[in-house]
């Protein structure tokens, strides 16, 4: 077991995503206590005192975010739910939205009086069908039911909450591009300072927070502060819901209690690595998170801290797990390729440097490589860090030059011998094969 759940904590059966199941489980009465009897700063302090991180990627605590605005400054205000999930290995929040809907939404009504917003908003992914019907529908019902709208349970508090289809550009997960997407333009990040706190939505005060941060927000204000602390570890309080897949048994989403062995995750909880291979190397939180190899994986925890210190990070909870007999240079292909096709080609160094890094190692797995070209790859990684406006050209030269540091030997063998030092590729292993 994976310890305490939080946001995985009933049965899911073909109607527990509807008001009336989640209704029976205690839903929607957290929401009409806080109107009752809390104070918008009051809930922002348990919110802040609770230490949760974002789970969207950057883990920042939603807190510290929430405290930049002032909910009596007279200025309108609004809430988005981040739920683009377009990062490769990452399918948890997807999991929300198929089963939990309605603790996404009561959790946002909670964020969105805390931070006095009058319209919120969940910009979905384009290519998500389910999740969006299940969501629209519980929209639907939450109206129905007297939780959106006017005067919401008797209260003086008024909310609405309006569902936005992506357009399918991976860049548009970021915060800022977001926004520009839902105001009708391009999706470009932006420059920062001001801060999308200060100046976000229509250049007003706005809060984007991921659909798994925001749907612990519910459990917090009902259970308080205290309580989620003693979940998880001091310094990565709670759960995370981990979307893994790759080379291991059982695959999924699961819900696990920060702090829990990743030895045992791995091996009880997923069943262990395909066809009794040793484990390679893991990406930890989607492809954005910096590569670590097997051994490394298995002797830590999962925990920010943890991750931290070895250069790493829990990212977005997509963990990919790689067996013993994967081309690491293939595999890395595969990832600048996606790269380099969702640079939305704002900045030089990103739009550019992809394109080259892509190229390059589009040549190497042709047989065409040269010496000089690994570290061309490393070159190209460092003009592109810290030189866009977004994370996206960062987060490509991490991952080449950590494939690069911890397998550079594969990369100089198919070189040299123009074809694989491995066995075989991903889909050599016969149960991913006849999968």
């Amino acid at each position: 077991m994976t310890g305490r759940k939080i946001l995985m904590d009933f049965e899911v059966t073909p109607t527990s995503h509807t008001l009336e199941a989640y209704a029976a489980r205690g839903g929607y009465q957290t929401v009409s206590r806080v109107l009752r009897e809390m104070k918008p700063t009051d809930v922002t302090k348990e919110v802040t005192e609770a230490g949760i991180q974002g789970r969207g990627g950057a883990s920042f605590p939603a807190g510290r975010k929430w405290q930049v605005v002032d909910p009596h400054d007279g200025e309108p205000h609004y809430l988005l739910a981040n739920a683009d999930e377009g990062e490769p290995g990452t399918f948890k929040d997807r999991w929300i939205l198929e089963n939990a809907p309605h603790k996404l939404l009561e959790s946002m009504l909670i964020a969105a009086y805390a931070l006095g917003c009058r319209n919120t908003f969940v910009y979905i992914r384009g290519e998500f069908d389910l999740p969006y019907r299940r969501l629209q529908a519980a929209v639907e019902e939450a109206y129905k039911a007297g939780y959106f709208g006017e005067k919401i349970l008797g209260s003086g508090f008024s909310c609405d909450i309006y569902v936005f289809r992506g357009g399918g550009a991976y860049v548009c997960g970021e915060a800022s591009s977001l926004l520009a997407s839902v105001e009708g333009i391009r999706g470009y990040p932006r420059n920062r300072p001001p801060r999308l706190t200060v100046k976000g939505l229509y250049q007003c005060p706005t809060v984007v927070n991921n659909v798994e941060t925001l749907s612990n927000l519910a459990w917090i204000l009902r259970h308080g502060a205290a309580e989620y602390r003693k979940v998880g570890t001091p310094k990565s309080p709670g759960t995370r819901l981990i979307s893994i897949s790759g080379h291991v048994n059982r695959p999924g989403v699961y819900e696990v209690e920060l702090g829990y062995p990743w030895r045992k995750f791995l091996d009880e909880d997923c069943g262990g690595i395909l066809g009794g291979r040793k484990l390679k190397a893991i990406i930890p939180g989607g492809i954005s998170s910096q590569v670590l190899p097997g051994e490394t994986a298995y002797e830590l925890m999962l925990s920010h801290e943890a991750l931290w210190d070895v250069n790493s990070s829990l990212g977005s909870g997509g963990m990919i797990a790689i067996a013993e007999g994967t081309c690491m240079v293939r595999l890395l292909q595969i990832m600048l390729r996606f790269y380099h096709h969702e640079s939305c080609g704002q900045c030089t160094p990103c739009r550019e440097g992809m394109g080259w890094a892509h190229r390059v190692i589009d040549r190497i797995v042709a047989g065409q490589g040269r010496p000089e070209d690994i570290d061309t790859l490393i070159r190209i990684s460092k003009f592109n860090d810290g030189t866009t406006i977004c994370g996206l050209g960062d987060a490509a030269g991490y991952a080449t030059v950590d494939f690069i540091k911890h397998f550079r030997d594969e990369f100089e063998y198919f070189i040299e011998h123009k074809r694989s030092k491995n066995d075989g590729r991903l889909e050599c292993l016969p149960e991913v094969a006849n999968a």
